[in-house]
């Protein structure tokens, strides 16, 4: 059989008119550290963007066409340009080169929520360059974790709206699949393992979450820290582990902010329609907030991404 050679030019003849321009392009995080993004265009030209933040575990952009593409064509119909990109916390481990060509490994297994800050500026910073000025984030997952963390510690921000899909619970999670002793135990190991500079040692046993380091462990499951931005299980079961108040970020937001889960969502202990509740209940200004749980999907709302994309189009 021979090889049929197919050229660039020619795909692009077959794509539908109304698809989007689309660029693979890389940015500056603040600390300097490279990351690439994916940049969809509508034809005509906007001002206003859609920053995407994916979760962490072996997540990328790069993984999940059918839906950044079907987002990107429903937000652009709406003259809104798509900008998701990979975050320092994208696989579990990689090398990622910073501008002076040092090289650092990042990944889920040693990410710090808070380094979030770094990469979601980053990328504002790219993309008013652009000429970009009406900003939205969303962020799916963790993500959407991240974009609480964001606002708390940048609430005079640039950012318009958010729109957080399925925020998850490490911290109460982690904590019914080790149990209250082992939970302790373990926050006590990575403590002094931080303390005594080896924080970024991979933990040797396998925890249910993939390849972690104790730092980004530590970072996940303690409930004082950054990540415990939905804490549903302690909230639930009254298990008082935080002396933070809980809630405290989301109780911080006050701009429009979308709230989506999936009605099967699978990290929400079976109760996705009193982890909303309760998000009704906590946050800041309930005219602020839109709640929104789509039926028949999980956490990553597979099989819903034109009800997905309809939904968040429509609210914006």
């Amino acid at each position: 059989m021979g090889l049929k050679v197919v050229f660039l030019k020619d795909i692009i003849r077959k794509m539908p008119s109304d698809q989007p321009n689309l660029q693979l392009v890389q940015f500056e995080a603040k600390d300097g550290i490279v990351l690439p993004g994916l940049l969809y265009s509508p034809k005509d030209k906007t001002n206003k963007v859609a920053l995407y933040l994916h979760g962490n575990g072996s997540a990328s952009i790069f993984y999940s066409p059918e839906k950044m593409n079907y987002l990107a064509k429903s937000l652009n119909k709406k003259q809104i340009a798509f900008f998701p990109f990979n975050n320092r916390g994208a696989h579990y481990i990689h090398k990622l080169a910073k501008t002076n060509k040092e090289e650092k490994k990042y990944g889920t297994a040693l990410e710090l929520i808070k380094d979030c800050i770094q990469d979601i500026d980053g990328a504002i910073d790219f993309l008013k360059q652009l000429g970009y000025r009406e900003l939205y984030l969303i962020g799916s997952s963790t993500g959407a974790n991240k974009i609480a963390v964001y606002h708390y510690y940048k609430i005079k921000n640039q950012v318009k709206k958010y729109i957080l899909l399925s925020g998850g619970d490490d911290t109460g999670l982690y904590y019914e699949q080790l149990g209250p002793k082992r939970f302790k135990d373990m926050l006590a190991k990575c403590r002094s393992k931080i303390a005594s500079g080896l924080g970024d040692q991979l933990i040797p046993e396998y925890l249910g979450g993939g390849i972690i380091s104790y730092q980004s462990l530590y970072d996940t499951i303690n409930p004082d820290g950054d990540y415990n931005i939905f804490p549903y299980n302690e909230y639930f079961n009254h298990l008082h582990l935080s002396k933070k108040n809980l809630f405290r970020e989301l109780k911080t937001i006050n701009r429009p902010t979308l709230v989506i889960y999936g009605e099967h969502d699978e990290y929400c202990y079976g109760r996705v329609g009193d982890c909303v509740g309760v998000l009704k209940k906590e946050c800041s200004d309930k005219k602020l907030f839109t709640f929104e749980i789509i039926p028949d999907t999980n956490h990553r709302l597979e099989g819903k991404t034109v009800e997905l994309a309809n939904i968040i189009c429509d609210w914006l």
